[in-house]
């Protein structure tokens, strides 16, 4: 590959515990299977600092270790001005999510913020449902939806590492 920035995406639900970190934990595993682990930086972080300097729920790691990802050494953190700048891309997994980050966000800033669920072509939901307060049927849910749009935000991101490399 050629030579340039690492493509950095961070990916945010509300409290950097459920949502954000399976998607980081997905997406991780995504782009190391694809090869681009040296090209892509991937990050979560929450909207609100509920949880900042814990581990992800003990649900989400249960069932994202089932499906092989490993979650054990993510740690909950809020999101910061400097992440608008910083990131290429963030996603949202919630319109409720998407608007705090707009309103957080320096105005120049606005067109990185995006669905995660706009990358999907198996589930026509646009959000990721929070599993918190639910069963553990939830958080199978979460990854089924992860899983899906991952796979396609690593297309795109070969797309613009592509488009990057020939400008």
């Amino acid at each position: 590959m050629p030579k340039y920035e690492a493509f950095k995406i961070l990916i945010v639900c509300m409290g950097n515990i459920c949502r954000s970190p399976t998607a980081e934990a997905v997406f991780r595993t995504k782009v190391r299977e694809a090869g681009l682990e040296k090209h892509v930086v991937v990050d979560s972080a929450g909207t609100h600092g509920f949880h900042v300097g814990e581990a992800p729920d003990t649900r989400s790691t249960r069932a994202a270790k089932k499906r092989g990802y490993e979650m054990e050494t993510l740690v909950a953190r809020q999101i910061t001005k400097e992440d608008f700048a910083h990131f290429d891309l963030i996603l949202a997994m919630d319109w409720e999510n998407h608007a705090t980050l707009q309103q957080l966000a320096p105005r120049q800033y606005h067109h990185k913020i995006k669905l995660l669920m706009s990358f999907a072509t198996e589930h026509e939901s646009a959000v990721i449902p929070d599993p918190y307060y639910g069963g553990v049927d939830g958080f199978e849910v979460v990854l089924d939806y992860v899983e899906d749009a991952c796979v396609n935000l690593v297309d795109f991101v070969r797309r613009r590492m592509a488009q990057k490399a020939a400008a």
